[in-house]
């Protein structure tokens, strides 16, 4: 078995390492992915956007009735707290903070039991942002049917069907799976899909089919700033496959340009299959919010 990183991280009232870390077998998280988790991310050791990161949390624990353990000032501390403790052990400024709540340990029965304390998991690792490479010339995307479960507005820990639909671009060497149900455009296995489309950005509106991306408010903040026409509607798969940029967007990818599409250069004329400059502008506004929106 691999080594476990000794990195920090927060388990039910303890601060400790990953790799000493334990929680019961019968932890409905382990046996159910009966839970949500949420991830922030840090830059210069603050983090960035954490209000709304607060408020998907509530709505995703709303949505499965796990009662919120802490308030956002007890998330806010201990979310400090492991930022802190990872610079220091690696100097790492720029950070991801990952959350987790389960709903609590009991015996194994399909129904929601009550009077269980949820547990609490919160770790912290280094930011891998994409390559500059990658920021230079685009990634590569597969698609796939979205076979995932119906419930994609929850941020789930039951996370199987994306990891399956990841794994088709992985085979394929490409860094993401943009899906299509019933032949319109839902998500990406793990990033939200943007097609530009006559200088304007276009997303999927929200349903439960689709996880609410923090940057989907931020990128509408964003268009504003800086004159993008930005829309919401339904994307048919035509429109993806003819687009003339495509950007997907994630905590960690932040906002990236997608120049290939199962195999086929994205885009029209001399920007075929090169960034487009809707995202050239979308990447500089969204490094400035990074400093306006961190705390």
């Amino acid at each position: 078995m691999p080594s476990l990183p000794d990195t920090p991280c927060y388990l039910d009232g303890e601060y400790t390492r990953v790799c000493d870390a334990k929680v019961s077998v019968l932890d409905r998280g382990f046996i159910f992915g009966d839970g949500i988790y949420e991830v922030v991310p840090v830059y210069g050791r603050r983090l960035f956007r954490f209000d709304e990161h607060m408020a998907r949390l509530q709505r995703s624990l709303t949505k499965v009735r796990i009662g919120n353990p802490h308030t956002p000032e007890d998330w806010l501390q201990r979310c400090r707290r492991l930022v802190q403790m990872l610079a220091e052990q690696t100097a790492a400024e720029d950070q991801l903070v990952y959350i987790q709540v389960t709903r609590g340990v009991a015996v194994r029965e399909h129904t929601m039991p009550s009077g269980i304390t949820p547990t609490v998991y919160m770790m912290v690792t280094p930011m891998k942002p994409p390559t500059p490479e990658q920021r230079h010339h685009g990634v590569a995307c597969m698609t796939a049917r979205d076979f995932r479960w119906e419930r994609g507005d929850i941020k789930s820990l039951s996370l199987l069907g994306n990891v399956m639909a990841r794994q088709i671009s992985a085979d394929h060497g490409a860094v993401e799976t943009i899906l299509f149900r019933d032949g319109f455009l839902t998500e990406a296995s793990s990033s939200n899909v943007w097609v530009v489309h006559e200088g304007a950005l276009l997303g999927v509106p929200k349903s439960e089919h689709v996880l609410e991306g923090i940057r989907f408010e931020l990128l509408r903040e964003l268009c504003e700033d800086v004159g993008i026409a930005y829309n919401l509607r339904p994307i048919a798969e035509a429109d993806v496959r003819s687009a003339d940029e495509l950007l997907l967007s994630s905590a960690t990818k932040e906002v990236l340009a997608v120049t290939q599409l199962d195999g086929e250069a994205v885009g029209h004329g001399a920007l075929r299959g090169k960034p487009g400059p809707v995202y050239s502008r979308l990447y500089e506004a969204y490094q400035r919010a990074k400093t306006l929106q961190s705390i």
